[in-house]
């Protein structure tokens, strides 16, 4: 809130509540002690104003002991005291300097024990952060949906860079602590600058430019783009998009140091790998070359002792072998024995098995003969029985012969056709029934005579009784 909007201080008298009870004078106005004085004026001042952003230069900045911030905040005109207690310092993500242009939003109160007015901070940032850091988040993430920060587009750096280029001011700090770190630890390395302005007008288009030359040229193994710290203004060109899609589009690996460790640029998220500070990115961009020798000894010494290792493992084989080794002719010998001992003892177990088995089988035949009976008796009485059989079968079917000669001429004497032969007649009615008596016949009714030789249909005239 502007000051020239505060609301005015009352002009009435401090309430009754305020006052202590014992500082009351019997008849007359009230009589305060300084305490109660001022405790009434704190909780007047905030009644009255609410938490409000209030922005000045630091000045007098101390940091306590027990972590508690202690500063003035002014302006051309004014000054006031403020303090930030240790729980919300903590969260403020920098440490204030001396002229630093700060907001924060803090409490109207006042300190009792001394009646100083002061500023109860609870939060505090950079002058002008707000709207940059706004702006800041909304590029970032802009970019970040584009895939310009995919850590699947991060590029590995080089093991063994033999140019490093580096772009930043040729008067900037950073640039000397770049270029000692760099001969320190590989002097053996080539550096190239591709100077331009860090900060200030047209200086984000100017460091595109200086990464887009150090990409186009493609004289380098891995690209610096660093400078040193300063506030969020001083570090803003390397939020630029111009700057961003420059690192990404680069046709070699990009290291970047901005600011401070506590510092955060866009430039950081395009590049390929995000150093602290300048100096860091120069120890990541290329390894101390007294680690590379250290390491390239502690190779060869190993490999040393693995040569003389194989040496001494074969030479103990080349030994063995040789103790092995023997005589052509007398292992040619030595392997006669054996085939000798092996024939024989081949022949062994070939003649055994079948000496056995032989002894076996002349048993089986010998136990074989035991065992089978004496055929020739029942071969007799088998001949006696069937000569028997013969004949009684001959004698039975001479029998059954005969017999069935009478009955054929039985049968023949009982055939009717032969009665018919005779002369006799067969009379029977019209249904095939056979007539025995005159009473079974009627007159006038037909019959039928079967002949030996025939039938004939016969109507009856009448009849007569059996007549003795």
């Amino acid at each position: 809130m502007p000051a020239d909007k505060f609301p005015p201080f009352p002009a009435a008298r401090p309430r009754p509540e305020a006052i202590p009870a014992a500082a009351t004078g019997e008849g007359g106005p009230p009589i305060l002690t300084v305490s109660g004085l001022n405790q009434a004026v704190a909780r007047m001042l905030e009644r009255n104003f609410p938490l409000i952003w209030v922005k000045g230069e630091i000045s007098n900045f101390t940091r306590a002991a027990s972590g508690h911030w202690y500063f003035n905040l002014k302006d051309d005109g004014a000054q006031v005291r403020a303090v930030m207690f240790k729980g919300r310092a903590q969260y403020a993500g920098f440490m204030p300097r001396e002229g630093d242009k700060v907001e924060v939003r803090t409490l109207v109160t006042l300190y009792a024990p001394r009646g100083d007015y002061q500023l109860n901070v609870e939060a505090i940032r950079r002058s002008g952060v707000g709207d940059l850091y706004a702006a800041f988040v909304q590029l970032k993430e802009r970019l970040e949906r584009e895939g310009l920060f995919d850590r699947d587009r991060k590029r590995p750096l080089p093991g063994f860079p033999r140019r490093i280029g580096i772009v930043t001011s040729p008067q900037a700090a950073a640039l000397r602590d770049v270029l000692t770190t760099l001969r320190r630890r590989a002097p053996h390395v080539e550096v190239v600058l591709y100077p331009t302005p860090v900060q200030g007008e047209g200086a984000a288009q100017r460091i595109a430019n200086a990464i887009r030359t150090a990409s186009g040229r493609a004289e380098c193994d891995v690209l610096l783009v660093c400078r040193g710290g300063g506030s969020i203004e001083d570090l803003w060109s390397f939020n630029e998009e111009v700057v961003a899609r420059a690192i990404v589009e680069a046709s070699m690996p990009v290291i970047s140091g901005v600011g401070h460790e506590t510092d955060f640029t866009i430039a950081d998220f395009a590049a390929d790998l995000r150093a602290p500070t300048p100096t860091a990115a120069a120890e990541l961009a290329a390894t101390a070359r007294e680690d590379w020798l250290a390491e390239l000894r502690g190779h060869a010494n190993d490999l040393t002792r693995a040569l003389r290792r194989s040496l001494t493992d074969k030479a103990q084989t080349v030994d063995w072998l040789s103790r092995r080794l023997v005589n052509p002719s007398a292992y040619i010998q030595h392997e006669r024995v054996k085939l000798a001992a092996l024939q024989t003892r081949l022949a062994h177990a070939t003649r055994v098995p079948l000496t056995r088995m032989r002894h076996r089988l002349q048993q089986l035949a010998t136990h074989l003969s035991h065992q089978i009976p004496d055929t020739a008796h029942a071969r007799r009485d088998l001949l006696d029985l069937t000569r028997r059989l013969q004949g009684a079968q001959a004698a039975r079917q001479l029998r059954q012969r005969q017999a069935l000669a009478g009955l054929a001429t039985q049968l023949e004497l009982l055939n009717p056709q032969r009665t018919l032969e005779r002369g006799y007649a067969i009379v029977s009615d019209r249904q095939g029934r056979v007539l025995h008596t005159p009473a079974e016949l009627a007159a006038r009714s037909e019959v039928t005579i079967r002949l030996a030789e025939g039938s004939a249909e016969v109507g009856i005239a009448s009849v007569q009784p059996r007549l003795d």
